[in-house]
C-alpha cells in the first residue's frame, strides 16, 4: 500500500501521534507526515505511506489556516495551552485598528519562532530547550504571507479576531497572534487553529480517525495516489524504453522548454517519480516506480 491520506488531525493528538496511528491502523512501518501541526491544532495533517514516504521532500509548502486570537492575553506558547504571562482587558480596540495593522503582516514578512517550538537551534529543539528552562536568542527567519483575511470580530474585555491566513512553509500562526497583540501593546494569543489546506491537500476532502477506521472496517478504503499532491509540477512522458533507462538511473535526452523539475510517466497515467530538466537532459532526481 502507498499513496497519501488526506487527515483531518484531531485536537490534542501531536503530529507524531498520528503517524503512529496510521501504522496501527494499516500495520505498515513507512509512514510519515508533512507539516508539523501542534496539538491544539486541527486539520489537515498530510500522511505518507510506504513508498509514498520518498515523495514528502517534494510535496508544494503553501498552506492556509483559519485561526482566531485574542486580544489582552500573552502565554509562554504564545497559544491558550501555555502559561498566562500577562492578561489585562483591552477594551477600546476597534476593528478597524486591527484591520489596518494586519498589512504589516502580509508579504516577505521577519518573524522570530514561538520558543515553544520544533525549529532546531544549536542542534536542540526550541521546546526542549523552554522546558529545560534555558534561555536561548530565537533566530528571525523571512516567511512569507499571502494573504490574512478578516472572517468575523467579537468585542469584549479580551477581543477576538477570526481570520483566514494563507502563507508559505514555515510560518507560524502563534507569532502573527503574539506580534499583531504586540502592536497595540495589549499582548495576543492564538486561541484557535484549523489548517484548511496544506501540501496541495484540502480540509473539505480531508479524513478523521473515524472515517479511516470505517472506511478499513468495509474493506473500501483507496490511499490518494501518490502524485496527486504534485500536480503543481509539470509532466513529461517517456517512451517505454527511455523510462526503462531513465528508471535505472540514466540520463535521457529530452527536448522541452520546461526546466527545474518534473513529474514523470511512462504512459500518461504511470508515475515513474522525480526527475530535473537541464538543458535538453532529463536527469532522475527519485525513482518512484520503477520499470521490471
Amino acid at each position: 500500500m502507498q499513496g497519501f491520506i488526506n487527515l483531518d488531525k484531531p485536537f490534542g493528538w501531536t503530529s507524531h501521534d498520528c503517524v503512529a496511528r496510521v501504522r496501527k491502523l494499516l500495520r505498515l512501518k513507512r509512514v510519515g507526515h508533512a507539516g508539523t501541526l501542534d496539538p491544539a491544532a486541527t486539520g489537515v495533517l498530510p500522511i505518507a505511506i510506504g513508498k509514498a514516504t520518498r515523495l514528502l521532500q517534494y510535496l508544494p509548502g503553501d498552506k492556509a489556516y483559519k485561526a482566531t486570537i485574542r486580544f489582552g492575553v500573552r502565554t509562554t506558547t504564545d497559544d491558550l495551552q501555555g502559561e498566562i504571562i500577562t492578561s489585562q482587558p483591552c477594551i477600546g480596540l476597534s476593528l478597524s485598528e486591527v484591520t489596518a495593522a494586519l498589512s504589516k503582516f502580509t508579504g516577505k514578512i521577519e518573524q522570530i519562532p514561538p520558543i515553544y517550538s520544533a525549529i532546531q537551534v544549536e542542534g536542540k529543539r526550541l521546546y526542549d530547550l523552554a522546558r529545560k528552562g534555558e534561555t536561548i536568542e530565537v533566530p528571525a527567519r523571512t516567511v512569507e504571507v499571502f494573504s490574512i483575511e478578516v472572517l468575523d470580530w467579537r468585542e469584549g474585555n479580551f477581543p477576538e479576531l477570526d481570520v483566514a491566513i494563507a502563507c508559505g512553509s514555515g510560518t507560524y500562526i502563534r507569532a502573527i497572534a503574539r506580534d499583531l497583540g504586540a502592536v497595540f501593546n495589549t499582548g495576543g494569543t492564538l486561541a484557535a487553529l484549523i489548517r484548511t489546506h496544506s501540501s496541495g491537500f484540502n480540509l473539505t476532502d480531508s479524513l478523521t480517525f473515524t472515517d479511516l477506521e470505517t472506511q478499513l472496517q468495509a474493506g473500501i478504503f483507496q490511499a490518494t495516489p501518490a502524485d496527486t499532491a504534485l500536480q503543481y509540477l509539470p509532466s513529461v512522458t517517456l517512451p517505454t524504453i527511455s523510462a526503462q533507462k531513465w528508471c535505472q538511473g540514466q540520463r535521457i535526452d529530452f527536448t522541452s522548454e520546461i526546466a527545474g523539475k518534473v513529474r514523470v510517466y511512462e504512459t500518461d497515467t504511470r508515475f515513474l517519480g522525480i526527475g530535473e530538466l537541464q538543458e535538453g537532459v532529463l536527469i532522475p532526481q527519485m525513482v518512484f516506480e520503477p520499470i521490471s
